[in-house]
């Protein structure tokens, strides 16, 4: 079984979070929204991992 990292693991985190917020640029709430949950299912698909995906779940809403 795979555990899902928490600890910080990104180049560079900073930056890929101005590039998150870049991608929201000009889009309305709705519209972000809707590139958010296709992030989320982008990575999840990347993951794959099911056991790390329902830690990943579980650790968002505590």
């Amino acid at each position: 079984m795979s555990d899902l990292t928490l600890t910080a693991n990104i180049d560079s985190p900073d930056d890929f979070y101005a590039d998150l917020l870049d991608i929201h640029e000009g889009h309305s709430k709705e519209e972000s929204e809707a590139i958010n949950a296709r992030l989320i299912l982008i990575l999840a698909n990347h993951i794959g991992n099911r056991d790390v995906l329902k830690q990943a779940l579980a650790a968002a809403v505590s």
